[in-house]
């Protein structure tokens, strides 16, 4: 992720002061939060509360990250207080004599077996689980969570043959070098529009006007539409993120094959899984 701007800075010591959690030697947050609560967690440590409402792992999270190792493991009521904030990037706590409302602008990343056994699409081992035991498995995890969740990646299992390689792969500073101009990108982009600077905040009329697509790359989108039975949630974010592919390019239209690879992103829309 981009470094913290002087803004950003400020707004995540805040937080974390109002919650204790601040080092008296510190006084100023430097580096991004990264949360990761246990999937025990209870629905107030998450979203924020108590009698005197203090910030949750939502808020705590703010301008960082909040991941969730095993997904479905989280209680259901857990999983399903992360749709608004998700969405509005804020979060009120109303109690009887005053309310409070909380910043929870996160980017949420989580994981998951694919199945209670873990090798449900494995290329070499069968999964043995029973008849709906996967799709169980999935539906702990709603459809309007999901839909909010723009990448869903599978993540195959690494033979050997690669694990023993000694070929390095592409260093993280040089990713976070593209990520930083595709960031400036999008600041530039969003001058002009209050409290948005990236594109997963752009709104329904911000996507159009940004994102806008030719005859091939609307036929491409419709048939993916059609074939998984894509909601409208999910289009926007399609877009979004074809957006955002384009931009780490340094392309200034989306084209087609932007547009193929955020598709490609959506794996639990398929067809295959949870048969």
């Amino acid at each position: 992720m981009p470094p913290f701007t002087l803004t950003e800075a400020l707004e995540t010591t805040k937080i974390h002061s109002v919650s204790g959690n601040m080092d008296k030697e510190t006084s100023l947050m430097t580096q991004r939060p990264f949360r990761s609560p246990h999937h025990t967690i209870s629905d107030v440590a998450l979203v924020g509360g108590g009698n005197y409402p203090q910030p949750g792992e939502i808020s705590l999270a703010h301008n960082g990250v909040l991941f969730l190792d095993e997904l479905p493991e989280f209680k259901r009521t857990v999983l399903e207080v992360m749709r608004q904030p998700l969405e509005d990037r804020t979060i009120t706590i109303s109690r009887a004599k005053f309310s409070v409302e909380y910043p929870a602008s996160f980017m949420l990343v989580a994981s998951m077996n694919p199945c209670p056994c873990g090798y449900y699409n494995h290329p070499t081992k069968d999964c043995v689980c029973g008849p709906g035991v996967v799709q169980k498995y999935l539906n702990k995890i709603s459809g309007p969570l999901l839909d909010r969740i723009d990448i869903h990646l599978e993540v195959v299992p690494v033979p050997f043959k690669k694990l023993a390689e000694l070929e390095s792969s592409e260093k993280s500073e040089a990713v976070r070098e593209r990520v930083i101009k595709a960031r400036k990108i999008q600041e530039d982009r969003f001058a002009d529009s209050k409290g948005i600077y990236a594109n997963a905040q752009m709104t329904s009329k911000l996507i159009r006007k940004y994102a806008v697509l030719d005859e091939e790359s609307n036929e491409l989108i419709k048939n993916a539409m059609d074939r998984l039975g894509l909601s409208a949630r999910a289009y926007d974010r399609i877009l979004k993120v074809s957006r955002t592919i384009a931009d780490l390019e340094g392309e200034q239209d989306v084209q087609s094959h932007h547009l193929s690879e955020a598709i490609h992103y959506r794996s639990l829309d398929r067809e295959n899984w949870g048969g």
